[in-house]
């Protein structure tokens, strides 16, 4: 069919399928391209929205200085002078921010003007214009809006799919070998160089007595989003920083979401730098949504830096910088096995604003970390209720007063009796001891001495496994724990005998000539460990004046053939418990007729 002569009317139906096939093609590509500019118009709509976000917060933190400033107390002046620190901090992070910004719109504009775009036309809305809004970086002060990208409509660039361009200035001739001369590679320093920027300026600041330090490093290669976070999470608290723990989770995620793998594979070319890889041969408008994404990132973590600062102080009427997390069971004395109820909820406070209270009972002793301490004793028996007032000023400094109660149940006196003669202990064994305190909170502590403690769970019981080495000597132990106020109780120490573990004893008494006899070795069901066996590994058997060996738990009816029926033959029995040493088993068997 391939070499048969077409006629006139065939050729012009394939020049049609070929024509409609080419339409075909550039409308698909029309619409990948028109995709392109979709994209990137929401993530300049996003970008702002990170700007206003992060334009917000210091907005709020500049009125609250201005308030506390107005109110002339020394508490509010501190307040002022704190939240200038923080502010002098964000301007830091906003100078550096802006030169991304900066570089990456410079870049953007060289791009469509090299293309042969009309970048000098400026017209708000206007379907048929590029720019609607050139960037301007003059201080704020001087009216400009350093942070603020240009405004771009990308809907009237003419070459979308102009891809040389592009490639020739990020890029450059090869993928492979990066032009350290190219646009690419210097938005890739700046960018990597504003990631470590951002986290030490928002992880170093002072509180109070504390100064905290943050310096990073790059980190450009992981394995997997897990490997990730063990490596930034290794750097953050280790590398000499002096971090508050508080600030770790926001600090990681800033960091991490600046980071970019730097080389992998592209297509089938291996170790290709992410330069390379997002602007190999893109389309004009890809590779403009491509920067506008870097500039949207940047904002997003100015944005998150700031509000990570802002917390550290309060606005509002009654606003709060601190929350932690608090937990209360039903009661603090319970049975074993009672079943029981816990409230857990956040509580949030003011670090500036410390609460005041007016306790019914007990001595107030200090307010801190938003909690006040109140000292009171517990009475000889039964309930005690506890009332009184806490209270915390408002941004007018009136006190705004609730009442609170609470009541303690003290616990009851008890006794208990024991057996000290079987106060004893074996060698070779895992001698499980359940330590027992109460008014105490969580598990009370043993310490011993003469003796080995492990953790263990035995029959869902919590405890130690014990073990001693040397018999008849003692072993002596220390039980402790630590009361509700964190002070350690001490509830003695006890003495312990130590000895060596039973001998097993031979099951059988009576073996045969015929036949091979299995032997076996036991404490027997009358032992305080109960039926525990032993592995047998061998032995030796007299019969008369020969001695004859043997391996493993059978002794074999060979060696018996000149021992007398109804007569003992003397059995030397090698054996093993798991954890405990070999011995060596004596005993008389008869043998069978």
């Amino acid at each position: 069919m391939a070499g048969a002569k077409e006629t006139v009317r065939q050729k012009m139906i394939g020049m049609m399928y070929l024509v409609l096939t080419a339409l075909l093609a550039l409308n698909v590509s029309k619409q990948i391209l028109d995709a392109f500019v979709a994209i990137e118009e929401n993530i300049q709509r996003s970008a702002l929205t990170q700007l206003d976000r992060g334009d917000a917060a210091k907005y709020e933190l500049k009125t609250s200085m201005a308030d506390a400033l107005a109110q002339k107390t020394p508490g509010m002046q501190q307040k002022a002078e704190k939240i200038k620190r923080y502010l002098s901090i964000i301007e830091l992070i906003d100078n550096e921010a802006a030169k991304v910004i900066k570089e990456i719109d410079d870049t953007k504009l060289m791009l469509l003007e090299k293309a042969g775009e009309d970048v000098t036309t400026i017209a708000n809305n206007d379907e048929k214009a590029i720019v609607w809004k050139m960037y301007d970086g003059r201080p704020k002060t001087d009216g400009g809006d350093p942070l603020r990208p240009a405004r771009l409509n990308l809907m009237a660039v003419e070459a979308k799919d102009q891809f040389d361009v592009p490639m020739h200035e990020l890029v450059g001739a090869d993928i492979k070998v990066l032009d350290e001369s190219k646009k690419g590679i210097v938005i890739w320093k700046l960018y990597n160089d504003f990631r470590k920027k951002v986290v030490e300026l928002a992880g170093s600041y002072q509180e109070g007595e504390k100064k905290y330090s943050v310096k990073v490093k790059d980190i450009n290669d992981w394995a997997d989003n897990k490997d990730l976070d063990k490596k930034v999470s290794a750097m953050l608290n280790g590398n000499g920083n002096v971090i508050n723990k508080e600030d770790v989770p926001a600090l990681m995620g800033i960091y991490q979401e600046l980071t970019k793998k730097e080389f992998a594979k592209h297509h089938e070319t291996e170790d290709v730098h992410w330069i390379g890889r997002t602007f190999d041969h893109a389309p004009m408008v890809g590779a403009l949504a491509s920067l506008s994404s870097l500039q949207l990132e940047v904002l997003s973590a100015r944005a998150k830096a700031i509000n990570l600062l802002k917390g550290k102080v309060t606005t509002g009427q009654f606003s709060f910088n601190k929350v932690v997390g608090m937990a209360f069971p039903s009661s603090a004395v319970f049975n074993p096995g009672d079943e029981f109820t816990m409230t857990v909820f956040m509580g949030a406070f003011d670090s500036d604003k410390q609460p005041q209270v007016k306790p019914d009972q007990g001595t107030f002793v200090e307010a801190k970390d938003g909690k006040a301490t109140i000292k009171l004793r517990a009475p000889q028996q039964g309930e005690m209720k506890l009332t009184g007032q806490v209270g915390i000023a408002d941004k007018s400094g009136d006190v705004k007063w609730m009442p609170y109660e609470t009541k303690i149940q003290v616990g009851q006196k008890a006794g208990s009796i024991s057996l000290p003669d079987l106060n004893v202990l074996f060698t070779e064994w895992d001698n499980f001891m359940v330590p027992v305190a109460s008014g105490i909170v969580g598990e009370p502590s043993l310490a011993a001495s003469g003796a080995i403690l492990t953790r263990a769970t035995k029959n869902g019981q919590k405890g130690f496994n014990v073990k001693v080495t040397v018999p008849n000597k003692t072993a002596t132990f220390s039980l402790s724990g630590k009361d509700a106020a964190g002070k350690s109780v001490s509830f003695g120490t006890f003495t312990y005998k130590t000895k060596k573990f039973p001998d097993g004893k031979c099951t059988i008494s009576t073996i045969s000539r015929t036949s091979n006899t299995r032997l076996r070795v036991s404490l027997g069901p009358e032992s305080l460990f109960g039926d525990i066996s032993f592995n047998v590994l061998g032995g030796s058997v007299t019969v008369g004046n020969d001695i004859f060996n043997f391996s493993g738990d059978v002794l074999p009816a060979n060696l018996l053939a000149k021992a007398k029926p109804g007569r003992d033959v003397v059995v030397l029995i090698d054996y093993k418990r798991s954890g405990g040493a070999v011995r060596t088993l004596k005993t008389g068997l008869t043998v069978k007729p």
